[in-house]
């Protein structure tokens, strides 16, 4: 049976976000900032970017040298599978695609992986709604 949103999160510790934004007033740059100050390791991708939230950014998730739990996604859903497909690869255990991004295929990808999968739903909310913190390192 698939794991709830709430759990998956819960589960997460380091959370790679894909479109990563240095603009407070999109959801790419003002849900990975409200993540990070509930405890959780963020991990910035985007292509334009040499740093975002005090954390190096990196180009693609095949660059992070680090274990991911969470791929968080700020792109259009024509992007999603991609990103699943590089998600898989770096062993990431969930692929989670923000509000309003749906995508069969990167559902597909991520299940035959075996990862976590959810799609059309924030983050932010998640965590609010389930008081979701991690302990300061």
């Amino acid at each position: 049976m698939a794991r709830a949103s709430h759990e998956i999160l819960s589960g997460a510790t380091t959370i790679a976000v894909v479109g990563a934004s240095r603009d407070p007033s999109k959801a790419g740059g003002s849900v990975p900032e409200g993540l990070q100050r509930r405890g959780f390791r963020i991990i910035p991708v985007n292509p334009f970017a040499d740093e975002l939230f005090g954390e190096k950014a990196y180009r693609s998730l095949l660059d992070v040298p680090e274990k991911i739990d969470l791929v968080d996604v700020f792109r259009p859903a024509k992007d999603a599978p991609a990103i699943a497909r590089d998600a898989a690869a770096i062993g990431a255990r969930a692929l989670w695609l923000q509000l309003d991004i749906r995508s069969d295929e990167a559902r597909r990808i991520a299940e035959a992986a075996g990862m976590d999968y959810v799609e059309d739903e924030c983050t932010a909310v998640v965590a609010s709604l389930y008081r979701i913190r991690k302990p300061a390192a």
